[in-house]
């Protein structure tokens, strides 16, 4: 009865009609409707017309950018408003299907239907109201779910350079996730790699129970920069609903950029690297969104693109401080044909204490050590210095290192069980120093 009185009153709202005064950059200068900050606009008449949305405004001059092309937008060019946000599509009707960068189906499927429509924009829930991250989310990959175990409602960021493998490990853990439901974010990709992903990487099974918005590289900032908060808004209607739903978003280092650009159409100070202050508080607004709720949880999986390798420039140490724990996946590894490519040593899960048994702990610690201890000792070894017998440590982890390597390897159609995972470390770990 609401949604329908809400549209009704919509309907009796008089309509009026602003015009363009000036098209600057990414920019449009709207005069003559009454705008608010995040409020859709239309420039142009019919189905032409071109969505912007209002992102400042200073006194009877509303400045908008486009979430479309804006060739042959000019001076004096009609506007309307709608006089609300961006709101899409929400339902069960979703899983399966793929969604551009504003919740439109863009598969060619049948239209959505028993969908509600809503605003994207949802404020978190309260932190008193947030249980505690205590359950174990099996991810299907033996390094994470043994090394740097995930929960349900934990926020993890991969980081790592182009071209490392991060594409491809949240492929891997779409088809061997536990969750009900997968929110896929390709936010700022390549054309190319979208069907790649959807029919390689992900495949007809991992898509069934997915839901994937993709906003390409080519698209303008808007478009990138909201359908991060489109997929986020869908994972949220799952959990809300009490589902443990699965959030993967690559990367959030586009959406980083997307927002400098949005910044600096309008007029914002470039700080740390070009970035204004607003991309990190957007940061904060986005990542605090997943997590646990009073009825379900998000568990967000956030890949973030380090500029040239660099693991402490500004997106990556703002993300990691914000974020419930790190992978790091390594360039050497991938290189030398190591998948996954993660350093398991330079990655931690923050929640690892609570989703795990003390015996689970005491074998992920104890593998730790023998591999610290083994890249303490490489070197030595490599120019022949090391001394049998001088760390014991070092010496069983070299005498069992293929052993490893082998259980650290996995193909990307090998889904372990998170059972299968934690028995084959504690073979690994209890059966002799493999040298038999």
């Amino acid at each position: 009865m609401s949604a329908r009185f809400d549209a009704l009153r919509a309907a009796a709202r008089p309509q009026v009609v602003g015009r363009v005064k000036a098209v600057v950059g990414l920019s449009v200068t709207v005069t003559g409707v009454p705008g608010r900050v995040g409020d859709l606009v239309r420039i142009g008449i019919g189905p032409d017309a071109v969505p912007a949305e209002v992102v400042a405004v200073s006194g009877e001059l509303v400045n908008c950018l486009p979430l479309g092309s804006l060739s042959g937008v000019g001076a004096g060019a009609p506007v309307v408003s709608t006089g609300s946000p961006l709101r899409v599509p929400v339902g069960v009707a979703l899983r399966g299907r793929v969604l551009d960068g504003l919740g439109r189906p863009m598969d060619g499927g049948p239209p959505l239907s028993g969908c509600a429509e809503v605003s994207i924009d949802l404020e978190p829930p309260n932190a008193m109201d947030r249980p505690r991250v205590t359950r174990p989310l099996p991810l299907g990959v033996r390094a994470l779910d043994t090394l740097v175990p995930c929960g349900r409602g934990q926020r993890l960021g991969i980081f790592a350079g182009s071209g490392v493998g991060k594409s491809s490990l949240l492929s891997m853990i779409t088809r061997g996730t536990a969750a009900e439901i997968t929110v896929v974010g390709l936010i700022g990709e390549r054309g190319r790699e979208v069907r790649e992903f959807l029919e390689k990487d992900l495949g007809p099974e991992g898509l069934a129970r997915s839901v994937v918005v993709v906003a390409t590289s080519d698209q303008p900032p808007m478009v990138r920069l909201r359908s991060a908060f489109v997929a986020t808004r869908i994972a949220e209607w799952f959990r809300d609903r009490g589902a443990d739903a699965l959030l993967l978003m690559d990367s959030v280092t586009r959406v980083a950029m997307a927002q400098r650009e949005v910044g600096l159409s309008v007029g914002e100070p470039p700080a740390t690297r070009g970035y204004p202050p607003s991309v990190f508080a957007l940061l904060a607004r986005l990542l605090e969104r997943a997590g646990t709720g009073p009825t379900g949880s998000i568990t967000g999986l956030y890949t973030v693109l380090v500029e040239g390798d660099d693991h402490n420039e500004p997106i990556a140490d703002a993300a990691r401080s914000i974020l419930d724990g790190h992978v790091v996946l390594d360039r050497r590894l991938a290189s030398s044909g190591h998948f996954p490519s993660i350093d398991v040593l330079e990655s931690i899960s923050r929640v690892s204490g609570a989703v795990t048994t003390p015996e689970q702990r005491k074998d992920a610690q104890q593998l730790r050590r023998l591999m610290a201890a083994h890249r303490e000792v490489r070197e030595l070894v490599e120019i022949g210095a090391y001394v049998p017998g001088t760390n014991p440590d070092a010496d069983a982890a070299r005498a069992r290192w293929p052993r490893i390597n082998e259980f650290l390897r996995q193909d990307m159609d090998d889904q372990t069980p998170a059972d299968e995972a934690w028995t084959a470390l504690r073979r690994l770990l209890t059966e002799g120093d493999g040298t038999g």
